[in-house]
């Protein structure tokens, strides 16, 4: 049985944790961060739990973590 290849765009966005909890990073913080608010801006370095009904499609293209 030949292994299964690894989605590389999914692996650049997606972070398994320790106890195997899939995070993602919030979207809209690469550009027209200068009218957004100090406090919006930091919560964007935080990583967020992905959703209950992306977790199948994204464990499949992650086969290995």
């Amino acid at each position: 049985m030949p292994k299964i290849k690894t989605h590389k765009g999914a692996k650049k966005r997606f972070h398994v944790t320790g106890s195997g909890k899939l995070m993602r990073a919030k979207c809209g913080k690469s550009h027209l961060r200068r009218k957004k608010a100090p406090r919006t801006k930091r919560l964007y370095h935080q990583l967020i739990p992905v959703s209950s009904a992306d977790k199948k499609t994204i464990k499949r293209l992650l086969p290995y973590t």
